[in-house]
């Protein structure tokens, strides 16, 4: 069993930046394809970014890609997600999510969910 939470969500304005934390519990979580969804008011839970368990690789919606960037810390047991240029359309619940059977950024199937963090982007 591995226990998620998530920190750093927030109200900012367009433009501005914020990083969100994802802490992970457990000793194997190097072992764990990490990612980061997000699911804005009434729109399904989608794809934002991905991070191997070396950390060496990344994957990110096109969305997002150029603006946020995933990072992990496998000594820290937390993986990161720093968030530039915020738009509106980023308004939503950021969730964390980790795959044991990932391949390298790419997760297939979500093990463990955190319960979110909102962050709030105003126009």
């Amino acid at each position: 069993q591995v226990q998620l939470v998530e920190s750093g969500g927030g109200l900012v304005q367009a433009g501005n930046s914020l990083r969100l934390s994802c802490a992970a519990s457990g000793r194997t979580f190097s072992s764990y394809v990490m990612g980061w969804f997000r699911q804005a008011p009434g729109k399904e839970r989608e794809f934002v970014a991905g991070i191997s368990r070396s950390g060496g690789s990344t994957y990110y919606a096109v969305s997002v890609k150029g603006r946020f960037s995933i990072s992990r810390d496998n000594a820290k047991n937390t993986v990161y997600l720093q968030m530039n240029s915020l738009k509106p359309e980023d308004t939503a619940v950021y969730y964390c999510a980790a795959d044991y059977n990932g391949v390298a950024a790419r997760l297939l199937s979500v093990d463990y969910w955190g319960k979110g963090t909102l962050v709030t982007v105003s126009s």
